[in-house]
Order: C-alpha cells, then structure tokens, then sequence
C-alpha cells in the first residue's frame, strides 16, 4: 500500500508555454516553463516578438527624428526617453536651456512616472486577483493623461521634449489643473494602501517571494524600482541629476528585504516622493522662452555621447556615436526592462506559476521596451 501512495504521488517534469498572448505577460513575451508539478524548476524567456529594428531605425533617422522613435519603447515612460534624447543632443552641442524648460520637464517627468506608477498598481491588484484596482488605477491617470492631452495635444506618445526646449509652452490650466491632481493624489493613494498594501491576503502572495539578494541584484544589472528593492542605490536622478533634479529634495525610495512585496512598496513611496517634487517646482516656473533656437538640422560633433535617465522603470541609456553627420553612426538604447527581466529566472526558481505571475507584476514589464 505504501509503495502504491509513493507511485502515485511522484510528478513527472514537463514544459508549458506562458505567452506569447498571455495577459499576465504584459505584452508579446513568451516564457518557457520547465515544472515539476506546479513548482517553476527553469524559466526561459524568447524574445522578439514586436522586435522592430527602432535603433537601427534610428541610425537612417536625424536626431529630431530620433525623439519620437522612443516613446514606442517603453510608451509608459514616453516623456523620460524623449527627453534622454535631447539632452544627449543638447549637452554633445554645449545647447544651454533656461530653467523654465528645466522645471516644465521635470514636472512631466514627475507627472508620467506617477501616471506610470498607477496604472501598474492597477494591473498587479488584478494579476493577483483584485480586479477593483485596475478602475481605480486607471481613475488617477486618466486625469494626469487630460493635462498631458491639454498641454502636448496626445495621452501617450507625447513628444513633447525637442532639441533645446519644448514643443509647445505649458497650456494656460497646466499649473492650476496640476496642483488639483497633487491635491485628489493625496487623498486617493491612502485608498491604494487601504485596497492592497494592507491587505493580508496581498502580503501572503508577495512577501518572501521571488527574492533575490542585493549582491545578487548589482550581478544580473538590475536597475529601478526592482533594484531598488533589493537595497541598491542607484536613482539616476540622484546619482547624475539632470534638469531640474538639482532644485529639489526627494528620498530615493530603497527598500532591503528584495522580494515582491519592496518592490511593490518601492513605487509606491515614489508617487509621494513624485508629489512632492512637483510641490516644490510647480510655483518656481519662471517667466521665459520655452524654447533656445537651433539649427534645422542638426548635426553633433565626431564623438561618442551617452545619456541616462530615471525613467518609471529605471536606467534608460541613449548611446550614440556620431561622425559628425545628421545620422547617427551607430545608436544603442539601454532600456531598464532587458536587464530586469534577466533575474526572473533567479526569482522564480522552486516557487509556483501563480508565484511566477506576481513577480512578473513587481517587475513592471512592458515588452515594447526589452524588444527593441
């Protein structure tokens, strides 16, 4: 009898494709799993599926083209990466802007990880089972999307950033509907904590769960809020601190236990620290041009030339190595997403599928941004 138990309980090691149509996948990824059961025993990632060539795009494209190629990578951080690209353009020039441009892009900044930050709370509450959260996500950034629509003219990909300023000055409500969205902010994010921070049934299914250590972390490249979490320094906005950075006082959000529930708590603490940068900006906004006049075309200096930016999901890099026409000689984007999802594997391993999901969540992927 006890022989037959012991038969009938062994499990047999197979393979299951998660994606690449998956919903929890965030987009065109496919993950291969190897299980024992329902325990994850190696997860292998294929890539490519929207895959299209933008930085090779991007070396048939001049600089001012280049600008709104990066917003169809990671679309929910679509001013950061626009605006990497004029700084790397503006700083290889020696183009100094004034500090109304500085501080009118840090508050979009500021306003597009927020945007970003709660719509992927939203989504993790319902990869986890909380469908109510993705409506409430979506609640504060659709209004953050209507100053975005009223001041750029789109909700997405803004293009707004150009080489030495903005497209466009702030419309003439930007100010006055920006303090009112900080305002409804402060009132609704204590719900977020209500819904699922404080949520025990959330906690079990996030903490001590896809660990991975700081050593660990500073290995694999991590950068972000998932990096962040694991106790690694390394807030670019911090470290090499551009725009208006320099102006304010924030806290780098570091959290040391490294598992689902830090990085959860990471984003979090970034939109109050995003509320609170805008708070110290949005009635500094000097009177002045919002843009310095430039060349039509653009041309940098023979040279290699590298920016960085905190963008919502961390370190984005533009590289770009110029021969002094107006092309790009070669390009590369460092894209936060790539280096991220690198550790999935390490996270994942001896934990369930369902497990697997809520670390993909605390991740933060968006596809667009690793297959570039």
């Amino acid at each position: 009898m006890k022989e037959f138990l012991t038969d009938q309980l062994k499990t047999q090691e197979y393979f299951l494709n998660m994606g690449p149509q998956h919903p929890a996948t965030h987009g065109v990824l496919r993950l291969l799993l190897k299980l024992d059961g329902e325990i994850v025993r190696n997860v292998d990632m294929d890539l490519g599926y929207i895959h299209r060539s933008i930085e090779k795009m991007c070396e048939r494209a001049t600089y001012k083209q280049i600008i709104h190629l990066t917003d169809r990578l990671d679309y929910l951080s679509a001013h950061m990466n626009n605006e990497a690209v004029c700084l790397l353009a503006e700083k290889a020039l020696n183009i100094e802007v004034n500090d109304r441009i500085k501080i009118i892009r840090t508050i979009m900044d500021e306003l597009t990880r927020i945007s970003s930050h709660v719509l992927w709370w939203g989504v993790t509450g319902m990869d986890i089972g909380a469908i109510t959260t993705f409506m409430y996500g979506f609640r504060e950034r659709e209004l953050i999307n209507d100053i975005f629509e009223e001041t750029c003219g789109t909700r997405l990909t803004m293009n707004y950033n150009v080489i030495g300023g903005l497209r466009y000055d702030i419309h003439e409500n930007f100010v006055k509907r920006t303090k009112d969205i900080l305002t409804h902010l402060k009132k609704k994010l204590p719900e977020y904590d209500k819904l699922l921070t404080n949520n025990i049934i959330f906690q079990k299914r996030l903490i001590n769960i896809g660990v991975i250590s700081v050593e660990d972390a500073i290995a694999y490249g991590l950068n972000g809020p998932t990096a962040r979490g694991s106790g690694v320094s390394c807030d670019i906005r911090k470290t090499h601190p551009y725009s208006a950075y320099d102006m304010v006082d924030f806290e780098e959000a570091i959290f040391t236990e490294g598992d689902s529930f830090a990085r959860y708590k990471v984003r979090i603490k970034e939109m109050w620290e995003s509320i609170s940068i805008i708070e110290q900006l949005i009635d500094k906004i000097p009177n002045d041009e919002h843009k310095v006049k430039t060349k039509a075309v653009i041309k940098l200096p023979v040279g290699d030339f590298l920016q960085r930016v905190e963008a919502s999901r961390g370190d984005f890099g533009v590289y770009v190595k110029s021969n002094g026409q107006k092309f790009p000689e070669r390009l590369k984007f460092r894209s936060p997403g790539f280096a991220n999802l690198t550790a999935l594997n390490k996270m994942a391993y001896g934990l369930k599928i369902a497990d697997l999901v809520a670390i993909l969540s605390t991740i933060d992927v968006v596809v667009p941004d690793i297959d570039r």
